[in-house]
């Protein structure tokens, strides 16, 4: 993505592109992803998977030249909530069933 948005040797497109006028194709994707699913096609879910990551990707990017955050802390922030929300996985927590979980 570094080399698509480079202002000296990238895609004129990409290095156009922000959040604004990204949004929609994120969504697109994620509609894409969902419909794979409804119609049962796995090699479409990897496509469009791939397809909706590289949004994911494509933010994370724009937001690291602004210095905002990279995809690295993306990552790092799906790892803490993954963990925040599952104690019993991660922590010391015990439950019993899946109603005790998501008290």
């Amino acid at each position: 993505m570094a080399r698509l948005r480079d202002p000296d040797n990238g895609c004129p497109w990409d290095q156009q592109q922000t959040f604004a006028t990204i949004a929609p194709y994120t969504i697109e994707e994620a509609y894409e992803v969902a419909d794979s699913i409804h119609h049962n096609d796995m090699d479409g879910l990897k496509s469009e998977l791939g397809d909706l990551l590289f949004q994911v990707v494509f933010h994370a990017r724009m937001a690291e030249e602004q210095g905002a955050f990279s995809f690295n802390d993306v990552v790092s922030g799906i790892v803490d909530k993954m963990e925040r929300r599952h104690p019993h996985v991660f922590g010391d927590a015990v439950v019993g069933s899946v109603d005790e979980q998501s008290e």
